[in-house]
């Protein structure tokens, strides 16, 4: 048995930079990985049966992420051993903060090592890839400007960043943003990789607060706050953890949030080469 982490992401920025004639958005986007995350138990079984140990509140077990990485990279790899996964969630669901496309790179890395695969990362990524567009960018495990649909990476080296984190009582579907005709699809590129403080915006903010009141309500409440993917998780960066640590004091009673850290790498940095 192996136990593992699977932290999730915040997008410092968002720019919606085109639609693809497959549907799909061009996206350009700072992703950095942070402190809070979800635990994955991964024990090996002798049947081949990929199962998980117990249902997850809100995930269908047709759309767990977990399950469907540890199916694609057996039937990839060819391994005739099966795994039980125990999925225990602490990122909340539908809140822009990459908590199931997390936790597959995870499944993908950890398996890799229990199955004894010695897989690269790249060919790690390509199966990630298959599984949704922000994935890889986990299994990556670099913060990264994500271009194309997510899956085109440029590794960067951020400074230490501490976060307000406020998660409001809403559940956002990304489809449902990524279609409404309101959203504004023609940001231009920076077509840069060095971006200043404070650079750039979420473009996907403007139509979620509008669907969502309890979005917008949390990034009324935080000053300098901005919303991570589709939301409807918001935060606002600070240098140094005293300075987090005082805009929390100051939300409202109403406005629940936590401090996060952003991180150097990825944990499990090390189970692919």
């Amino acid at each position: 048995m192996i136990t593992v982490p699977a932290p999730a992401k915040v997008n410092l920025f968002l720019h919606v930079t085109g639609r693809r004639s497959d549907g799909y958005h061009d996206l350009e986007s700072l992703v950095a990985l942070v402190d809070l995350a979800d635990s994955i138990a991964l024990t090996s079984r002798d049947d081949g049966e990929v199962a998980a140990a117990h249902d997850i509140a809100g995930i269908a077990r047709d759309d767990d992420l977990s399950l469907r990485a540890a199916r694609a990279l057996k039937s990839a790899a060819g391994v005739r051993d099966g795994v039980t996964i125990a999925l225990t969630k602490h990122i909340p669901l539908g809140a822009g903060l990459g908590g199931g496309s997390s936790d597959a790179a995870s499944v993908l890395l950890a398996l890799n090592r229990l199955w004894k695969l010695d897989l690269t990362r790249a060919q790690l990524a390509d199966i990630a890839l298959t599984l949704g567009a922000d994935v890889p960018f986990f299994v990556r495990g670099e913060n990264a400007i994500a271009r194309g649909i997510g899956e085109a990476l440029t590794p960067v080296t951020l400074p230490t960043s501490w976060l307000v984190l406020v998660h409001p009582r809403a559940h956002v579907e990304t489809r449902d943003i990524f279609t409404a005709r309101e959203l504004t699809r023609n940001a231009p590129s920076a077509k840069i990789d060095v971006f200043s403080e404070g650079y750039g915006r979420n473009d996907l903010a403007a139509v979620t607060r509008e669907k969502f009141p309890a979005v917008r309500e949390a990034l009324d409440a935080l000053d300098g706050a901005r919303m991570t993917g589709s939301g409807s998780a918001v935060f606002a960066a600070f240098a140094t953890e005293q300075q987090a640590a005082r805009a929390l004091i100051k939300l409202p009673r109403t406005t629940q949030g936590r401090l996060v850290r952003t991180l150097v790498g990825h944990p499990l940095a090390a189970f692919a080469r």
